[in-house]
């Protein structure tokens, strides 16, 4: 399964590249896939190309969406791990 992220397009070089955001984190994206997005434009970003220009609550709703599931699989991930002392191996299978 692919996932495209959400980003702002913080600025645009004369090639085409951009510096997106993505929940404050800055990437170098590529927009000839997107060439009408503009500084400021919310895009869709797989694999360093911004794939398509959506409105900013789309954007929100998405990246509110995408903290919500990670923050629900930390806490599934806290909880099993507290089940387990910390040499539990009973999940380790020999390679053999």
């Amino acid at each position: 399964m692919c996932l495209a992220i959400p980003a702002r397009v913080s600025s645009i070089d004369e090639g085409r590249m951009a510096t997106v955001d993505i929940m404050g984190v800055t990437r170098k994206v590529s927009l000839d896939l997107t060439p009408e997005a503009v500084e400021g434009d919310f895009v869709l970003v797989h694999a360093g190309f911004a794939l398509q220009v959506i409105d900013e609550e789309v954007a929100n709703d998405t990246l509110e969406l995408l903290k919500q599931i990670h923050s629900s699989k930390r806490k599934r991930t806290r909880t099993s791990s507290e089940r387990r002392s910390p040499m539990d191996l009973s999940s380790f299978r020999d390679p053999r």
